[in-house]
């Protein structure tokens, strides 16, 4: 609790609402979803403003993992709009998405087990033709996560668990992405690592990349998040700045463990 407090008073000011004139970075608004005949998303509106940070928290189920994928083009939204800059994109195919500035670090990290480290993150800059910046952004992720650096030979698949995950990050940062997505990033990893990737995305976001960050860990996510979203049953139930939902005792009793 006290270092989750300390990453709260760390993390950027807030800021709750788009400058004023200019469109968010990103921007869902009444967006529906299916698979199937299984309606997952039921009118998700939400947007992250340039340099912000946003927590998306909910239970197992409730369709966090679902708006990561509209956005990134896996998954065709049946109605609503997915803006980028206030341009649609929820008509494009996913290397479009990436290739406009939008990155992701999947839940499950889904890094290349057979490929080193330095081939994951190459993958990662596939749609830039920008090779001098694309070195870099290597340096930069090399800055950001060191151990990556240590280990550019090695399979990923070698790899323990945090580094799987720095490496997912790191791939999805060769994109160079204006917003990036993070799913989960928190998951099947010990508390000393979680606090350890936790400080850097902070860091990402200091840096001016926009994070729409999907966790399981809600104290945890608004302890860095400017802003949170919660959605239940793919809706969003409540929208608030993080010390406001972080305070809010519906959340505390369904998401913080507090009674």
């Amino acid at each position: 609790m006290e270092d989750d407090a300390r990453m709260a008073r760390n993390r950027a000011p807030e800021s709750v609402h788009p400058a004023r004139g200019e469109p968010p970075a990103l921007e869902l608004r009444d967006v529906h979803a299916s698979y199937g005949h299984i309606h997952a998303l039921k009118g998700v509106s939400l947007h992250v403003s340039h340099g912000e940070m946003v927590a998306l928290i909910g239970a197992n189920g409730a369709g966090k993992s679902t708006v990561l994928r509209t956005i990134s083009g896996l998954l065709r939204p049946r109605g609503g709009q997915v803006l980028l800059g206030g341009s649609r994109i929820d008509h494009l195919p996913p290397h479009r998405v990436v290739a406009l500035g939008v990155g992701q670090a999947p839940e499950g990290r889904r890094v290349f087990p057979r490929m080193t480290v330095a081939e994951n993150l190459d993958l990662g800059s596939f749609a830039r033709a920008d090779r001098a910046a694309v070195e870099a952004d290597i340096d930069r992720v090399f800055r950001l996560f060191p151990r990556l650096k240590e280990r550019l030979r090695q399979k990923a698949g070698t790899l323990s668990g945090g580094e799987q995950q720095m490496l997912a990050i790191g791939r999805a940062l060769m994109a160079s992405p204006n917003v990036l997505l993070l799913d989960e990033p928190s998951m099947g990893l010990a508390p000393m690592l979680v606090e350890s990737i936790f400080r850097t995305i902070v860091e990402i976001n200091r840096q001016g990349t926009s994070v729409l960050l999907v966790e399981q860990n809600a104290l945890m996510a608004l302890g860095v998040a400017n802003r949170g979203y919660v959605l239940e049953s793919g809706t969003i139930v409540l929208a608030d700045t993080a010390d406001g939902l972080r305070n809010n005792p519906r959340v505390q009793k369904a998401y913080l463990g507090i009674a």
